[in-house]
């Protein structure tokens, strides 16, 4: 955990001129992300832990999660420094807020509804989630590489079976996803079974296969130990997660970042739903074309259905 020499090289980390500082959760993952390429490697170190482990931050003495990052507590206040903070207890004070936001029961987070100028207007809080939706939607439209994507789904194409992993509330987009591959029979397994042999699932996954995980903060412990697994296994991961620094990007040959925005506390799936919709029918799609070019598809895996398209 020595860094001193690390500490010497990087020199002064404050930013020169105006800095814009992050007072909520959401605007310090954008400006991290922003700035990690730029960032001398220990700050970049600690930038990581923090965004993957958040409420560790928020809990966390200066000493223990300086040691759980690997890092000289020092190289917190430097980092606090970096992004514009007065010390680390200012930072830290965005990760408890967040926390706090975060743990509202469903029935706190409707109090807060009810506290509004509209407390009865049942049209105003569908407004408030169609402009969350419409939002996300928009955000990953501007943010989506369309690049990533096409590669993604080039990889997905020639898989022999395609594995989803996902829990909790990422689960509803590997269950359209596998339903969806059903009716374009593309074979796939849901790394998700009700009598507790997901690890025998998963161990059936070669590296001729490919995984879809999905994983938003507070990240599912499960479904990171499945990705990780299977990764280091050989078998090529997509990911669909909210964070450069999240566990998932990580281990994941492609990912994708979406960033849901939330109404009164309780965050959209618009966003990620499109992009789970979109890649089963790209998939078929590409599998279409290189049977259509003599090229055929993988073993078992080809979709005979042609232009079959699931609703």
């Amino acid at each position: 955990m020595d860094d001193h020499r690390d500490d010497h090289q990087d020199g002064d980390s404050r930013q020169e001129g105006p800095i814009r500082v992050p007072r909520d959760f959401d605007s310090l993952r954008s400006v991290i992300i922003e700035r990690k390429a730029a960032m001398p490697k220990r700050l970049a170190q600690v930038a990581a832990y923090a965004l993957g482990h958040p409420d560790e931050i928020a809990f966390g003495t200066a000493a223990s999660i300086a040691q759980a990052a690997e890092v000289q507590p020092s190289t917190l206040v430097r980092l606090a420094h970096h992004l514009g903070f007065d010390g680390f207890s200012d930072l830290q004070t965005v990760f408890r807020e967040r926390l706090r936001d975060r743990t509202l029961s469903y029935e706190e987070r409707l109090a807060t509804l009810e506290q509004g100028s509209a407390a009865d207007a049942e049209d105003e809080l569908l407004t408030g989630f169609i402009t969350a939706a419409s939002q996300s939607v928009a955000r990953l439209s501007a943010m989506i590489d369309r690049t990533v994507f096409s590669q993604a789904v080039e990889l997905l194409a020639g898989a022999e079976t395609i594995y989803l992993v996902a829990k909790r509330r990422s689960y509803p987009l590997t269950a359209h996803m596998a339903y969806a591959f059903g009716k374009l029979g593309i074979r796939h397994q849901m790394i998700a079974s009700p009598n507790g042999i997901d690890a025998e699932l998963a161990g059936f996954a070669t590296p001729r296969d490919a995984a879809i995980a999905v994983s938003f903060s507070p990240y599912a412990a499960e479904s990171l130990g499945q990705a990780q697994a299977l990764g280091e296994r050989g078998v090529p991961i997509v990911a669909i997660t909210d964070s450069a620094f999240s566990p998932l990007s990580g281990c994941a040959t492609h990912w994708f970042e979406v960033a849901e925005a939330d109404y009164g506390g309780f965050r959209s799936l618009s966003a990620s739903m499109a992009l789970a919709m979109a890649l089963p029918v790209a998939i078929a799609e590409k599998r279409r074309q290189r049977g259509r070019g003599g090229k055929g598809g993988s073993p078992g895996g080809a979709n005979r259905n042609g232009t079959n398209i699931p609703n």
